[in-house]
């Protein structure tokens, strides 16, 4: 095997938004990346109360900490979302879809929680690369 398999299993629910099972060939790097929120590099938080801005934002900073560690968004093999309950989550998904697009999507696993560490943070993200060389 040369490269990730993202495989979504005939008895499974199909979905164009994620995968059920990757595999990662041997030999690959892998690449973790912690909980990125809607915040600057000064810690400010950006977006204020508007999910769909912080979403754009969380994902924004997710793709910078890829691209330190010489992954894109195409190398992504999990996304980790946390959301606070009770923010509207077609607006956050919308926001975010186009720049996840994928023909093969990564998993996704995705939780509503009472809150996040950073006060005001609607959603946090977090991911899980795999480049294959």
């Amino acid at each position: 095997m040369t490269h990730v398999q993202l495989i979504r299993p005939a008895g499974l629910v199909s979905s164009p938004a994620f995968s059920h099972v990757a595999v990662v060939p041997p030999g690959a790097t892998t690449i973790y990346i912690g909980g990125q929120n809607s915040v600057d590099e000064t810690g400010a938080l950006v977006g204020g109360d508007d999910v769909a801005a912080q979403s754009t934002r969380a994902v924004a900073n997710a793709i910078t900490a890829l691209a330190a560690a010489g992954a894109t968004v195409n190398d992504v093999v999990q996304w980790t979302v946390m959301f606070v309950d009770g923010v509207d989550l077609a607006a956050a998904y919308g926001a975010v879809a186009s720049t996840l697009a994928s023909e093969e999507p990564p998993l996704v696993l995705s939780a509503r929680v009472s809150g996040l560490g950073v006060p005001g943070v609607l959603v946090e993200v977090s991911a899980i690369a795999a480049v294959v060389r």
